[in-house]
């Protein structure tokens, strides 16, 4: 078999696509640390959180590898329904509650509690139990998987409320705490 002689660029196209080359290597290395907005608001994704592809009504969503141990990761979904839409904060908190279970199959108790942001109102919440999933009557209901765990925050930004939910088995939620508090602590208005 005959061998093709290597394909030699001119100099200048050489440099250009070293560039290119460099450039291309640089983004997705970097893609964790771009900051996303949404409402009036942007945050940064922390480092070794995959953006994933665009989906119907979410503004981000976010895979995180599995901690030692889980055999299954978890999702970071930023939701942003639009001005005045996704409902008010009592009721999303109670519908976050109601995703998890404890072990007599009503919701488990959460920790809420309220922040500012650099000026950005958050409510926060955190519940560990059975994961129920969405839920609501356009939903089937899948069977509650146990040893889970909800980290979820509501900003209240300019152009109505984004939702961060982080869900997963609760070993690999707790390895994540420090990285979802850094994602909300980077929350800023979007001038």
């Amino acid at each position: 078999m005959r061998k093709s002689p290597p394909v030699r660029l001119p100099r200048r196209s050489s440099a250009k696509a070293g560039k290119f080359l460099l450039l291309s290597l640089l983004v997705p290395a970097s893609a964790g640390l771009l900051a996303e907005t949404a409402a009036g608001i942007r945050w940064t994704a922390p480092a070794g959180w995959k953006a994933e592809g665009a989906r119907p009504m979410r503004a981000a969503t976010y895979s995180i590898a599995p901690a030692a141990g889980d055999s299954t990761g978890a999702e970071c979904i930023v939701n942003y329904f639009g001005p005045g839409q996704g409902g008010g904060l009592d009721a999303n908190i109670d519908r976050w509650k109601s995703q998890i279970q404890g072990p007599d199959g009503t919701p488990a108790m959460a920790k809420v509690d309220k922040r500012t942001v650099r000026g950005v109102p958050i409510t926060v919440i955190d519940a560990s139990g059975s994961y129920t999933g969405m839920g609501g009557p356009m939903m089937a209901s899948p069977k509650p998987l146990p040893g889970y765990r909800l980290l979820g925050a509501i900003a209240e930004g300019p152009g109505g409320n984004v939702f961060f939910k982080l869900a997963g088995p609760a070993a690999t939620i707790a390895a994540q705490q420090k990285h979802f508090e850094l994602l909300l602590a980077s929350i800023q208005l979007d001038k």
